[in-house]
């Protein structure tokens, strides 16, 4: 009997640790990981890095300029950037498309800036490989991605939400304009440690429409 209880008990205690463990997946708590180095080319600029933005929160939006909802969420983005941006906000976009079939990097940054021309976008639109962009997100090539992708890094430089790679209930949701302005309010608000505990609100979500 004794046996069979400590067996219990140690079951009881798997269970409770991977209930645990498996809630800091859920859709209730945010992502909380160091934002890997992520290298980028600006038109016109050239060579970035996301860390040159260290001490901004900066929400940088995967997109390919070819998809109607990256064209719309773009526009979303400017409203972001005007409203925010004095208070130490910064949008990026990055589109993962231009690049594909070995075209030049002269011919990826001209239609990175027809897509920021026609689209209105005011704030910086560059551009890398998928793969690079794949391997920041913690993707799977197994994963059926969607775009647009988002994530929300924070002023020491963690991610703190980020839309997963797939389509479902969490991202219709959680990609209204007013759930992402709370999670920008609210990384705005922080003094620039990043958050040792979850916030109430789900994962950030975008749109899952749009290849």
């Amino acid at each position: 009997m004794r046996e069979g209880s400590n067996v219990n008990k140690t079951c009881s205690l798997f269970l409770m640790l991977a209930l645990s463990v498996g809630s800091l997946f859920a859709g209730d708590s945010p992502a909380q990981r160091k934002a890997p180095e992520l290298a980028f080319t600006l038109p016109g600029v050239g060579p970035k890095l996301l860390s040159q933005f260290r001490g901004k929160v900066v929400a940088i939006e995967f997109i390919m300029t070819t998809c109607p909802h990256c064209q719309a969420a773009a526009k979303v983005m400017t409203k972001f950037q005007h409203d925010y941006g004095s208070r130490g906000f910064q949008a990026i976009d990055l589109a993962i498309n231009v690049l594909a079939n070995n075209t030049s990097a002269e011919s990826a940054s001209e239609q990175v800036s027809a897509f920021a021309n026609t689209y209105g976008a005011e704030f910086p639109v560059g551009f890398l490989p998928q793969e690079q962009m794949m391997s920041f997100m913690g993707f799977s090539i197994m994963d059926r991605m969607v775009v647009p992708q988002m994530v929300l890094i924070d002023k020491k430089g963690f991610v703190r939400y980020q839309t997963p790679a797939t389509s479902g209930p969490e991202w219709e949701k959680q990609m209204s304009e007013t759930t992402m302005r709370e999670h920008i309010e609210e990384l705005l608000s922080q003094g620039g440690a990043a958050a040792t505990r979850g916030s109430k609100g789900a994962r950030l979500a975008a749109s899952p429409k749009g290849q």
